[in-house]
């Protein structure tokens, strides 16, 4: 018996990196998933490997929203849960960082989960209950050299799960967030990145000396999707290895 047996999941974000893995893991736990990416290639070699359904989905357009939950809805006939996993990081210090460089950030990580929120409130009343988990970061606690975009993003999905836990509690719709640390995906390990962050200082605020599989935040993205969770809501899971409870960087 799957932890998410019978449940309808759609993944933003979900082509590759963590998001595949989430998509992966809630195939395994028993889910039927639809994922959406701007990455067709990887999204339609993902599909045809695990059987789940792949729709091209740009999160920071709200008619591609009601597109994807429309899908997810007629083929499968509800939807339970959502997750908010798509998401950009751009390193960049804030005096070198454009307007646009800014609201490109802000617009698919924040934006992007608010429409999420907004989109599935309707069709998760009629199923009669749903989990919506958000991934946020560690960068939603604390804000890195750097990563002021980023963080003002996460820091911002910390504050809509909050409001959302409140306003959808009275529809059994529960609202989390997962705040990964260092995970080993190509956007943490963006080259950009790498050069710029000291890695000696970042490596000893770890508590747990390495990086992360994305598997092991998928499986608390599952737990707070199943009804194993269901007195959790508002709640902010840190899946970091206790680098927040480190030296910092």
């Amino acid at each position: 018996m799957g932890l998410l047996d019978g449940k309808v999941a759609l993944i933003t974000g979900g082509a590759r990196g963590m998001g595949a893995s989430h998509v992966r893991l809630f195939l395994e736990e028993g889910a039927q998933v639809v994922f959406g990416d701007v990455l067709d290639e990887e999204g339609k070699a993902l599909a045809e490997e695990t059987g789940a359904v792949f729709a091209h989905h740009d999160v920071t357009d709200q008619e591609a929203w009601q597109r994807v939950v429309e899908q997810t809805v007629s083929t499968y006939g509800k939807l339970d849960v959502l997750v908010n996993n798509a998401g950009i990081l751009k390193f960049r210090r804030i005096a070198d960082m454009s307007l646009e460089e800014f609201q490109r950030v802000i617009d698919v990580n924040l934006k992007g989960t608010f429409l999420g929120v907004k989109s599935v409130i309707e069709p998760m009343k009629a199923a009669g209950r749903g989990s919506i988990v958000n991934i946020s970061s560690v960068e939603g606690f604390m804000a890195a050299e750097g990563m002021g975009a980023y963080a003002a993003s996460k820091f911002g999905v910390r504050g809509i799960t909050k409001a959302a836990a409140r306003e959808l509690a009275k529809f059994k719709i529960r609202v989390n967030t997962v705040h990964p640390g260092a995970i080993n995906t190509a956007m943490a390990m963006d080259p950009e990145l790498m050069t710029e962050v000291d890695g000696d200082q970042f490596f000893k605020a770890m508590v747990i000396k390495r990086f992360a599989k994305p598997v092991e935040v998928s499986h608390v993205v599952a737990f707070l999707a199943s009804d194993r969770a269901s007195y959790c809501t508002g709640s902010e899971v840190l899946v970091d290895g206790g680098l927040l409870t480190g030296a910092g960087y």
